[in-house]
C-alpha cells in the first residue's frame, strides 16, 4: 500500500486562489474511473498508448492484458508506464496522471481479490477466474499488473490547478 505522498501545488499552472487537490480525493477519483489510458514505452523508445479498464486497489492501479499484446511486450522490456484518467472537459473535473513501474501480480490469493474487484466495478461481463498466476476467461489468460505511484499529478479545471505528488 502506498504511503501518503509529498503534495505540492504548482501555482504557475493554476488560477489565483486554487488549492492543491488532496491525495485522498485523487484516490477516490482513481477508484471511480471507468476508463484509464496506459502509456508504455516501445522498444525504439517511442510511446504506445491504449485505453483500458482497471481497478485502484490497495494504493495502486491494476490492469490486465493478454500475454501477446503490445503493452505486455513493452512492459517486459521496460516496466515504466504512465496511467491516466479524467474528465474529458475543459472547465470541469480533474485529470490525473500516475507514473510508476508495472509489476506483474502472480499470487493467486491477490488475483482472486482483484478479480472480485473487477467484477464488483464492471459487472459480470468482466468475470475472471484467478489461478496459475493470471486471470482466466473465455478468451484465454490475461496477465495482471500493479502500478504503484512513484509520482502523480492532478489537474483541476474548476478552478485550474496543478498538484504534484511524490512518493518515497
Amino acid at each position: 500500500m502506498t504511503a501518503n505522498p509529498t503534495t505540492e501545488l504548482d501555482a504557475r499552472y493554476g488560477e489565483d486562489g486554487a488549492a492543491a487537490t488532496p491525495w485522498p480525493t485523487v484516490e477516490a477519483l482513481l477508484g471511480a474511473a471507468e476508463l484509464y489510458w496506459l502509456t508504455t514505452v516501445r522498444p525504439a523508445g517511442g510511446p504506445h498508448q491504449t485505453p483500458l479498464i482497471g481497478v485502484f486497489h490497495d494504493g495502486a492501479l491494476h490492469f490486465c492484458t493478454g500475454p501477446t499484446e503490445a503493452k505486455a511486450h513493452h512492459i517486459g522490456r521496460n516496466p515504466r508506464v504512465l496511467m491516466s484518467t479524467g474528465a474529458n472537459a475543459l472547465h470541469a473535473g480533474t485529470d490525473i496522471a500516475v507514473e510508476g513501474e508495472a509489476v506483474r501480480v502472480t499470487d493467486d490469493a491477490t488475483l482472486t481479490v482483484l478479480a472480485r474487484a473487477w467484477e464488483d466495478k464492471y459487472g459480470d461481463e468482466w468475470h475472471f477466474d484467478a489461478h496459475d498466476g493470471a486471470f482466466h476467461h473465455e478468451s484465454g489468460a490475461a496477465l495482471v499488473f500493479r502500478v504503484e505511484p512513484a509520482r502523480a499529478y492532478a489537474f483541476g479545471k474548476d478552478p485550474y490547478s496543478h498538484t504534484r505528488y511524490t512518493f518515497a
